[in-house]
């Protein structure tokens, strides 16, 4: 875990990337300083959680439209044959080490935390469940 603040890219993980689309969330306000500036990727699996969510919600035309602008504004990484043998390496791993990141609950994480650590870059997430991931670098801050 880390609280530099580089301007080094980042992969930002569903919760804070979303942040700013949820009226009164608080999270956006407090990860800016961590993500403001700097060049940004999502997984492709962020996009689906993003539009899983809008759809589940009932989200009008105008903030579908919205979400859209907003992933264009960020790199897509998808799939792949080296994500993919990330994502196993990953899960293989986390089953080692004992970490809660390898139960198929997390399968969504998984490819997430895979796409950092495939490209090498930190995670800024503030769930939990990346803490102590064997290989991420994470960038969170403390909960408060």
């Amino acid at each position: 875990m880390s609280t530099v603040r580089s301007r080094w890219p980042i992969v930002i993980d569903t919760d804070v990337f979303s942040a700013d689309l949820v009226p009164g969330s608080r999270l956006a306000e407090r990860y800016a300083s961590l993500i403001t500036g700097r060049p940004a990727f999502i997984s492709f699996q962020t996009v689906a959680e993003l539009r899983y969510g809008a759809i589940r919600r009932g989200w009008g035309h105008a903030r579908m439209l919205r979400l859209e602008a907003k992933v264009q504004r960020v790199e897509v990484v998808h799939s792949g044959p080296e994500l993919v043998a990330e994502y196993a390496q990953l899960r293989a791993d986390c089953e080692a080490a004992g970490h809660a990141l390898a139960q198929k609950a997390h399968t969504a994480d998984r490819w997430i935390a895979a796409t950092a650590i495939r490209l090498g870059i930190p995670l800024v997430s503030n769930d939990g469940i990346f803490r102590g991931a064997p290989g991420l670098q994470l960038e969170t801050l403390p909960y408060g």
